[in-house]
């Protein structure tokens, strides 16, 4: 383990989107391996990229590797991971273990000290891609003032229901420019050319598991419990990028100035200034160049005292899952044993 180059990794969950995204990552980045296993379920099996073909994880010995990503549905890290990370470092990006408070809940960009108690082996979970974005945000401004409070508004992308939700969205795009009406099965309703203010379930409270998701994940990362979040999740006919409305209240006074000055030296973020001739950052452009998450439309509450509005976008499956996931792989070969 202390020899980086000889470091065996697995991806489970190799045919999803985030798992091809994790694959691309490991070829991009500096993190030396000696082995890449592709893992999927049987319904998988057999497909291939260009230099991997894709095995059964049923199959799969986990003590053959060092490390793991899991990439694909909650059900296979919930069916195998704990197992994995008895042998290994095990990193999973679903939804499966999130809430538990044994499990390290990291972005490597706002909490990466504590995977240093994660040892030579062991489970590390990643929250959900919205919830990364605005954890990465919030942290240097927290730093600055005090955040008390965020009032968040999140536009999310198809590509955060997966690979059939983008085919939908291109096939209802389609259809409905045909004069045909779209089935709408991803999302329960059409999502080409709509807007749904819906993510994941309703649950009895009338909140959104996406909802519950974003604040829990996002006090958790930034060690903030009492953190006040009031969220609406929203899914809009985007292939990438998840976009956040942000109002945040802080403790202490803060200007435009001095959180323009603080963000523009924030691990993982780029501030888009207001005189840029890019404006502000959207979908179809910041966020197909997804090594950072970007910062608009930065500005003073005029209704209230200490308090910002600023607009986050973000690349959520290669930014916020894949490339989080790496750099969380990196902190741990690096950090002594």
């Amino acid at each position: 383990m202390n020899e980086p180059a000889r470091l065996r990794i697995a991806v489970v969950g190799v045919s999803s989107l985030i798992g091809e995204a994790v694959v691309d990552e490991l070829r991009a980045r500096k993190l030396p391996f000696s082995e890449l296993h592709a893992l999927d379920d049987e319904r998988n099996v057999g497909r291939a990229d260009a230099e991997l073909a894709t095995g059964d994880v049923a199959a799969f010995d986990f003590s053959r590797v060092d490390l793991v990503f899991f990439c694909g549905r909650a059900a296979l890290a919930e069916r195998y991971a704990e197992a994995a990370a008895a042998h290994a470092w095990v990193i999973d990006g679903s939804h499966a273990f999130r809430s538990r408070p044994d499990v390290p809940l990291v972005v490597a960009d706002v909490n990466p000290g504590v995977l240093q108690a994660v040892g030579k082996c062991g489970l590390i979970a990643l929250p959900g891609s919205a919830s990364v974005a605005l954890a990465t945000v919030l942290a240097p401004l927290h730093a600055l003032a005090g955040v008390v409070r965020a009032e968040v508004a999140t536009y999310h992308a198809v590509s955060g229901g997966g690979r059939g939700a983008m085919d939908e969205l291109a096939a209802e795009t389609v259809a409905m420019l045909s004069g045909k009406q779209p089935a709408g099965r991803a999302f329960g309703r059409p999502i080409a050319f709509n807007v749904i203010p819906q993510v994941d379930s309703i649950e009895v409270d009338g909140v959104s598991r996406e909802e519950h998701r974003l604040w829990e994940e996002t006090r958790r990362v930034l060690a903030l419990p009492d953190l006040a979040i009031n969220a609406t999740a929203v899914r809009v006919p985007v292939f990438f990028g998840h976009g956040l409305a942000v109002h945040a209240s802080f403790e202490r006074a803060v200007s435009v100035e001095a959180a323009a000055s603080v963000l523009q030296r924030a691990n993982g973020v780029s501030l888009i200034a207001a005189d840029s001739t890019l404006e502000f950052p959207t979908p179809a452009t910041l966020a197909t160049a997804p090594d950072k998450v970007y910062v608009g439309r930065l500005r003073a509450d005029a209704t209230r005292q200490s308090a910002l509005n600023f607009w986050v976008m973000a690349d959520n499956v290669r930014k916020c899952a894949a490339h989080n996931a790496v750099s969380a792989a990196q902190i741990l070969v690096n950090t002594p044993q």
